[in-house]
């Protein structure tokens, strides 16, 4: 059901509204984090998709690399998924400001692959974050204006 009023949907308080949903996304990653209820890597998060995709509550796709073949097909067979699935979608620039979020490296010393991020429910107990409930609503929102996979920049802080 969209309960978009007409100034939502006309962009009057886009901005504002991009921003506030950025930060809520922020806020969703930072606490996810700890929880240990993050995956990144294309290749993991098909792989964590096809074993339980019941627990996956958010999929972030970078949109950076948009020349690469592979990547994007990998990108569309994740969207499908997704979408087949009831799982929020968005586009995410900024992969600098991503990657300080989640701290960027692996234990090994290596960066990590965040051209895709799944965010998923810790498994002690359900989890209730109202910026997840900003971010979720967003992208049902977006979805409402047939924006399927919405685009959000996180700003350099």
């Amino acid at each position: 059901m969209c309960n978009m009023t007409f100034e939502e949907s006309s962009g009057d308080n886009s901005s504002e509204r991009m921003e506030s949903v950025a930060k809520a996304l922020e806020e969703v990653l930072s606490s996810a984090l700890p929880q240990g209820c993050i995956t990144v890597g294309v290749y993991e998060a098909a792989k964590s998709l096809n074993a339980d995709p019941d627990n996956v509550v958010l999929c972030l796709l970078a949109t950076d690399d948009e020349e690469d073949v592979a990547l994007q097909i990998h990108f569309t067979l994740i969207q499908a998924f997704c979408c087949e699935n009831d799982i929020n979608i968005l586009r995410v620039s900024n992969l600098r400001r991503l990657a300080e979020i989640l701290g960027g490296v692996k234990p090994g010393g290596e960066p990590m692959d965040l051209h895709c991020v799944l965010v998923t429910n810790p498994q002690s107990s359900l989890w209730k974050d109202p910026a997840l409930s900003k971010v979720n609503r967003f992208c049902r929102d977006s979805r409402c204006l047939d924006q399927w996979v919405p685009v959000i920049n996180l700003p350099d802080r």
